[in-house]
């Protein structure tokens, strides 16, 4: 897991956003808001964990399945920066 303590910083990061908006449901649930809102504060705690757990499987291509042996050919290269962009749209 080197390439999570590389960017460990920026993971913790995100994920005390997500925290953040996690407990902003939870207060819009315990002050009894709209329904609209409640959802919409869910959509955006789902948006959140999509992106995190992008970066985590993007860092994971790029460090454990690219960098084995370092010595990814180019067509390997373009098949991971094809995946993690596939995995971003459907996370999206």
């Amino acid at each position: 897991m080197a390439h999570t303590l590389e960017e460990k910083k920026r993971l913790l990061n995100r994920v005390r956003r997500i925290k953040g908006q996690v407990a902003a449901v939870e207060k819009a649930l315990d002050h009894e808001a709209e329904c609209s809102d409640i959802l919409h504060n869910i959509a955006a705690c789902r948006g959140a964990m999509d992106a995190l757990m992008a970066e985590v499987i993007e860092g994971h291509i790029r460090f454990h399945i690219l960098a084995e042996g370092g010595s990814a050919t180019d067509e390997q290269t373009r098949a991971a920066v094809d995946l993690v962009s596939a995995l971003r749209a459907y996370l999206k």
